[in-house]
């Protein structure tokens, strides 16, 4: 049975053989109509992270050009033109995203807690996002029900479902998540591993998948910690998503993994000895796969690589922050759907701000701006005095004691906790502390003398970590103490300060060797001497527990149970307290 491009060309042929009347010619163009290949538009975007308005340069508000020089980019409103004029004419276009689109950090979609961005990507048209390492910050339901769904949790316009630009309460996102690769206890997907997409062409509907892949560390990193999941061999979770694809007739296949590469360019749109997981993983997923689209790393390339079976294939990055957009183009057979990867074509396009930004969406994100603006100025606490970073001789500070204590307290929420600590000045990566809370007027709408607005709450504390409570031995506790003395390879000695909660007290002697400069004995929790054989509770940041502040010994540690973030729980603990003082620096006593 013949298939015809449109019912006026079916009609036509139709009389032309029943009147006689069809010629060679006309069997001929039809012949070429079927034979030519069906296009189809790739459009994706990665890492948007929140970044509604246009991002600064410190946030990578410029990117390089062709000829090296930066290029002014971003911007929500201005990836929504750019958007249009390269779907302009597009019958078969897919847009989606490859993960990392929320848990975002600026202040305005954090504190609305990212609901923001589910409208913006809405409003952008994503079909479909594979699953980020962020996407499960907060937790698996809040990502499959909240996020997705639209399902609330708390108080209504304070906690979640804020009221959009629209008027409207939130109801999730309008697009549906995929990860191959990232299970629960019971060895479950937590969304589907794929999701297929149809389009049109020579008289006929062709499907194309797309399978979604996570970055295998989510469970474990620091930001994204879910000891409830597991993460499951990448390419194994591909190649089985793709068999599975293959066994369901579809022949086009691409991969959205949100795990990511670099390549030594300093351009956007080149490829230049690239390198990196997302390009090993490239080199090893099944040949069934035509195109792979990477994300997590915020790097820009735009490679064609082979594939196992030595034919190349684009793999590429389009940077983060809604700096770029990538654009693949396939050309299907349209008689056996197969894409026909000598035709592929790939490119990074910037979102350059020299466009007129679409009113819509800039509509869309003056109404967050000035949401967050409002949300920034909502008191929270007073204070008597300034919470300082600043350190005395043994590496107290005000602002180190005030949130250690936040730590112990957070915990406790959740169940027994026996002391909290805090990395102030780490021997690797960036302190948690990132400002001070002063008493005098910071001369900020809604700020007054003595008083702790939400936005100076997120500005002084915290980068989106969860506080975990975790299981430590006396003894390994001891070694984490140890460990704020930590050797240079130049001989000299750096000191990496801990703040502990209120109900701790320890003494240290920097005369003693490394390794032996605290006794257990003269370490003090709720009055009583450390025991090298008890386990105690022990409450602290994701990153400081997984070891990235560089205290290894943390890395022993045992059953973790995951609190609120660091942000939300810092906030919740001033409103709780109201009205602070700074306690005296007296926990930690220097003997020599």
């Amino acid at each position: 049975m013949r298939k015809f491009r449109s019912l006026g060309a079916a009609v036509a042929v139709a009389l032309a053989t029943i009147t006689g009347l069809t010629t060679a010619a006309d069997a001929s163009d039809e012949a070429a109509a079927a034979a030519a290949p069906v296009p189809v538009q790739l459009v994706s975007i990665t890492d948007f992270h929140g970044y509604l308005r246009p991002p600064s340069p410190a946030d990578g508000g410029t990117i390089a050009g062709a000829d090296g020089k930066p290029v002014v980019v971003g911007g929500a409103a201005y990836l929504a033109t750019h958007l249009k004029s390269i779907q302009a004419g597009q019958r078969n276009s897919i847009f989606f995203a490859d993960g990392d689109s929320f848990a975002g950090w600026p202040f305005e979609v954090d504190a609305h807690g990212d609901e923001p961005t589910i409208e913006v990507l809405n409003a952008l048209g994503v079909q479909f996002s594979s699953v980020g390492n962020h996407e499960l910050d907060v937790s698996k339901s809040h990502l499959v029900d909240h996020m997705a769904k639209g399902k609330c949790f708390g108080r209504i316009g304070v906690d979640s479902c804020f009221t959009d630009s629209t008027g409207r309460q939130f109801h999730g996102a309008d697009f549906d998540f995929q990860s191959a690769n990232i299970v629960d206890a019971k060895g479950r997907t937590i969304v589907a591993p794929y999701t297929i997409r149809w389009v049109r062409g020579a008289g006929r509907w062709y499907p194309v998948g797309f399978i979604g892949l996570t970055v295998p560390d989510t469970p474990v990193n620091s930001t994204s910690y879910q000891p409830d999941l597991k993460a499951l061999d990448p390419v194994a979770s591909a190649n089985a998503a793709a068999a599975d694809l293959t066994r369901r007739g579809v022949k086009a296949i691409v991969l959205n993994m949100h795990e990511g590469g670099t390549d030594a360019s300093a351009t956007y749109d080149n490829c230049v000895s690239p390198t990196g997981p997302a390009i090993e993983i490239a080199k090893q997923v099944t040949p069934q796969i035509d195109a792979i689209v990477s994300g997590h790393w915020h790097a820009a390339f735009n490679c064609s690589l082979p594939d196992p079976a030595g034919n190349p294939r684009p793999v590429v990055e389009a940077a983060n922050h809604g700096r770029l957009i990538n654009e693949i183009n396939l050309q299907l057979d349209s008689r056996t759907g197969e894409v026909l990867r000598d035709q592929t074509t790939s490119t990074n396009h910037a979102v350059t701000r020299t466009v007129t930004p679409d009113p819509k969406l800039q509509k869309i994100v003056d109404y967050w701006t000035a949401a967050g603006e409002r949300r920034y100025a909502e008191p929270v606490a007073t204070i008597t005095a300034d919470f300082t970073r600043t350190a005395n001789a043994a590496g107290e500070s005000t602002m180190g004691n005030l949130t250690a204590d936040v730590h112990l307290w957070t915990a406790r929420q959740n169940g027994p906790a026996d002391l909290g600590l805090i990395a102030t000045k780490p021997a690797t990566g960036s302190t948690a502390l990132r400002g001070d809370l002063l008493v005098a007027n910071s001369n900020k709408p809604g700020d007054a003398d003595g008083r702790v607005l939400l936005g100076e709450s997120w500005e002084s504390y915290g980068y989106g970590n969860p506080v975990l409570t975790v299981s430590l031995t006396g003894a390994q506790l001891d070694t984490v103490l140890e460990q704020q003395w930590q050797p240079q390879l130049d001989g000299t000695v750096k000191f990496a300060p801990l703040a502990v909660s209120a109900n701790v007290a320890y003494a240290y002697d920097t005369r003693r060797p490394i390794g032996d400069r605290v006794n257990p004995a003269d370490v003090k929790i709720n009055g009583t001497a450390l025991d090298p054989a008890r386990t105690y509770r022990v409450a602290a940041l994701a990153y400081t527990v997984i070891g990235a502040d560089g205290y290894p010994a943390f890395k022993s540690a045992t059953n973790p149970v995951r609190n609120a973030s660091d942000h939300e729980t810092f906030a919740d603990y001033l409103r709780t307290h109201r009205a602070l003082t700074p306690a005296p620096l007296t926990r930690v006593t220097p003997l020599g």
